[in-house]
């Protein structure tokens, strides 16, 4: 007598591990070791806040929550110039995220549904095409404090599940503003079924995460004003990160949404919406994360995170509809998705080739964030503690691991008017022991016009030539 065929069995929380030592893997074994530039960023002013009472926006510039400065301040305080602190923990954050994309999904669709979603999602966080790489970014807490947001909301049996959802919500947004509209589609979901109550609960909920994390930033001396000029408005205005060309936007949307992984998952979006024959809270919930994506308009690699979740499960519940109408072998269909989805990047085996065979290193690795690193390196022993160091350009790599205070907040190139007149009056009033300017061409393509002006002047008036290494022209003080 012949046996049925025997079932795989595939438990979450094994694949939910092999997905999480994938992200180190990726995360880690990288061809720089070190810090990357926004990880430079904010190791450098959380740093200023623990080691010296500098708090976000009086000792160092940029355009992202406290919350994400406080990790690496903490992390910093525990174990000094690091990188591995903040990505681990990140990486655990994402993992627990994983972890609700597979409740919501089960939720929606039962069992083998939340397994094709973890397999699809967590593939999909580890891409070169979703920046897998940088997984210390604030999207990382945002994405996963939406998710258990939102599936307390699909879950939710009694009025604490909306509240607990409306902090998890509040939570999110504090990490990254654009959270808000995800968030308030819960509030108006509810609204529509006419649960009014539990709308003005979650609300509640909402409200009780923003003032007390709002309370703490008052505490701890930030300046709401600061915070509200620094990390919101002063991000749309000439010379900022955002102000790029129509041309230059719609190029990045381009390339990112259709020469990329992300195609992988339109014809089961596609077959989603077929499949329905309506619009869903899924669906609603991705063009909220959309209209935060174009707002900001910049349409960054990491940035795409935000829609993975929603691509994940919709993506999933039309695999699980197909499998099951066509009576699809589930071991045939998981294996499928993991060839497809599996990030294709050389750039791990790169790096365990030169760990066991430095010598054999490969190009890339002699890139200029290793060079700014070492010229950090150089100038942190060739001055003395106490003394301020003013590195021109987009020089946060080399200004953190110099371990020396800039003279002026924007320690890195920012380029609006108010952070152009700051630097300015910094320079001017504060002037370091040493600065350095680079001589790669991209300084004077990035870098304004009027910016290396006001700069070659402070030099010509006040400092001497030292030396030149690594890319970088140095001046001591006369």
């Amino acid at each position: 007598m012949l046996k049925p065929p025997r079932q795989i069995n595939f438990e979450p929380f094994g694949i939910i591990i092999f997905l999480c030592l994938l992200q180190v893997m990726v995360a880690f074994l990288t061809t720089y070791r070190g810090l990357g530039f926004d990880e430079a960023i904010w190791h450098y002013i959380g740093r200023n806040w623990f080691r010296h009472g500098l708090i976000p926006y009086t000792g160092g510039v940029d355009n992202k929550s406290p919350l994400i400065y406080l990790i690496y301040g903490f992390s910093d305080l525990m174990f000094g110039l690091n990188f591995w602190f903040p990505r681990l923990l990140a990486i655990a954050c994402q993992t627990a995220g994983i972890y609700f994309v597979y409740k919501i999904a089960n939720h929606f669709g039962g069992k083998k549904a939340g397994l094709i979603a973890i397999i699809l999602y967590g593939l999909s966080l580890t891409w070169q095409s979703t920046d897998g790489k940088s997984v210390s970014q604030t999207q990382a807490y945002e994405i996963t404090f939406l998710l258990a947001s939102f599936y307390y909301y699909f879950s939710a049996e009694k009025n604490k599940d909306f509240f607990f959802a409306g902090i998890l919500a509040g939570i999110a947004i504090a990490f990254k503003f654009t959270a808000v509209f995800p968030g308030m589609l819960i509030g108006c979901a509810l609204i529509y079924k006419k649960h009014i109550a539990a709308s003005l609960i979650f609300l509640t909920g909402v409200l009780a995460s923003s003032a007390l994390l709002t309370g703490l930033l008052f505490l701890s001396g930030i300046s709401l004003p600061d915070f509200m000029l620094y990390s919101f408005s002063d991000n749309f205005t000439a010379g900022s990160v955002t102000d790029h060309p129509w041309r230059w936007k719609l190029e990045q949307c381009y390339n990112q949404f259709l020469h990329s992984g992300m195609v992988l998952f339109y014809p089961f979006v596609m077959a989603w919406l077929v499949i329905r024959k309506k619009m869903d809270i899924l669906m609603l919930w991705l063009i909220a994360s959309l209209m935060g994506l174009c707002i900001i308009g910049m349409f960054a690699r990491s940035h795409l995170k935000e829609i993975l979740p929603q691509l994940s499960v919709m993506s999933t519940l039309s695999i699980t509809y197909l499998q099951q109408r066509y009576a699809l072998s589930m071991k045939a269909v998981v294996i499928v998705l993991l060839v497809f989805f599996f990030p294709k990047t050389t750039e791990p085996f790169w790096a365990l080739q030169t760990m066991f065979n430095p010598k054999n290193d490969h190009p890339k690795i002699s890139s200029r964030d290793d060079m700014n690193k070492q010229l950090g390196l150089w100038i942190r022993s060739n001055t003395r503690d106490g003394e301020k160091v003013y590195i021109a350009g987009y020089s946060a790599l080399a200004q953190v691991y110099s371990e020396r205070l800039s003279p002026s907040i924007y320690f890195n190139a920012t380029q609006t008017p108010v952070a152009k007149k700051r630097l300015f009056d910094d320079l001017s009033l504060n002037k370091p022991a040493m600065i350095a300017i680079p001589v790669f061409p991209e300084y004077d393509a990035l870098i304004n016009k009027e910016t290396r002006q006001f700069i070659d002047g402070i030099v010509a008036d006040n400092y001497k030539a030292d030396t030149t290494l690594l890319g970088y022209h140095i001046y001591r003080q006369k």
